[in-house]
């Protein structure tokens, strides 16, 4: 099968918060929008059927989860990552942000510490501070280009009171995909403290298909496990098949205790997205939507490859961090010698480039920026090509 990742559609007009979001976010329309994590492609053809099939049907009223939608997130789980999942682990929620705020909710109380590790997306810190929960910050190091986790660091952290550690693998902002010794690292702390662990893998599948690197694939953290552990594992089909707006994900959670837990939060405050259209969408993704991810992962990797090479010849004081999952790229601009201000006005205003600051990804992210790279290489070509030649013009 073919599927063609160049095509350019449009989405104005859509209310997208990428593309129509833009003036309200950048304070300008005038801006080639690679900033908001979804991506410029057609979803695959799966689930546009299925989506147009279930709208056919006049009455869109109360449903259920089906069993039918449990069977193929269980088996692609299964064929894609090896994880053999029970059924009665299997919590649906209505996004992964929300279980975030939930599982602080669930698992830390009032004034308890919960861990984050930045930079990092910026609901892991709102899904504390919010709920008046304890900020506890490992951030991660940088070293020749690469991140790691300061599991020294870490281990204080822990020693802290720290009831719970929001993880992100793989890593947004920085692409990293961790190893299995790593991983196996982290439970040996948190197995120490009796903490929880939310692992949000909702960018699991999305791992370049680049098999030289020592990193190349990723291990669900859940199946290194033992039984006293307190996994909860956060998974959708949302950034995997571009989906988003539809709004519905799962955690796996293999605990019954900590299942109930989780449960009385979700139930009291009436939280449920059994959608008909996310349901259909969902599943669907998951049974026909394999094919079109192949494809993509090697598209997303020439796109990545592209931006390496084209900063390396082009524009050497911005650095790409070594990626190896996820569609967003990490940039160290700390080169260009501007301050953080003035590194959002020189892409804003002067390249009218709209990527995220690295600043709002909180401690080591000033300087950075993140670019999404999920379009067609002609959309990156550009906006690589109006940086450059708005720093030559300087």
């Amino acid at each position: 099968m073919s599927f063609d990742f160049d095509k350019i559609i449009s989405r104005d007009g859509t209310a997208s918060v990428k593309q129509d979001g833009r003036a309200s976010y950048f304070g300008t329309p005038d801006v080639l929008p690679l900033w908001v994590a979804d991506m410029d492609f057609a979803a695959p053809e799966a689930v546009t059927k299925a989506l147009v099939q279930r709208a056919e049907h006049p009455v869109y009223g109360y449903t259920f989860y089906p069993e039918s939608l449990y069977d193929a997130l269980i088996n692609w789980l299964r064929k894609r990552h090896g994880w053999t999942v029970e059924r009665d682990w299997v919590v649906m929620a209505p996004g992964v942000v929300t279980s975030l705020f939930a599982s602080v909710m669930a698992f830390a109380e009032t004034g308890e510490g919960v861990i984050v590790q930045p930079p990092v997306y910026a609901p892991f810190f709102s899904a504390v501070t919010t709920n008046q929960r304890r900020l506890i910050e490992n951030p991660l190091i940088l070293v020749d280009g690469v991140y790691y986790i300061d599991f020294e660091h870490l281990e204080r952290c822990a020693a802290d009171g720290a009831k719970m550690l929001i993880f992100c693998s793989p890593h947004n902002p920085i692409g990293r995909v961790w190893s299995k010794a790593e991983l196996e690292q982290l439970l040996v702390i948190t197995r120490r403290y009796d903490m929880t662990i939310l692992s949000d893998e909702i960018h699991a599948d999305l791992i370049y298909p680049d098999l030289t690197h020592p990193n190349a694939q990723h291990t669900t953290l859940a199946m290194l496990a033992n039984d006293s552990d307190k996994i909860i594992t956060a998974v959708a089909p949302s950034k995997t098949f571009n989906i988003p707006g539809l709004g519905l994900s799962a955690l796996i959670v293999p605990n019954s205790a900590q299942r109930a837990k989780l449960k009385k939060v979700f139930d009291s405050l009436h939280l449920s997205n059994n959608n008909p259209f996310s349901i259909a969408a969902f599943e669907s993704a998951y049974l026909g939507g394999e094919a079109w991810l192949d494809a993509l992962l090697i598209y997303l990797q020439g796109n990545r490859d592209f931006v390496g090479d084209y900063l390396k010849n082009n524009i050497p004081a911005i650095r790409l961090i070594e990626s190896q999952g996820t569609y967003l790229l990490w940039l160290d601009c700390r080169d260009l010698g501007m301050t953080d201000l003035q590194l959002e006005a020189f892409f804003v205003k002067e390249a009218k480039v709209g990527l995220n600051p690295g600043k709002s990804f909180g401690k080591g992210g000033s300087g950075f920026m993140r670019l999404n790279i999920a379009s067609p290489r002609s959309v990156i070509a550009e906006a690589l090509n109006r940086i450059a030649t708005t720093l030559n013009s300087r």
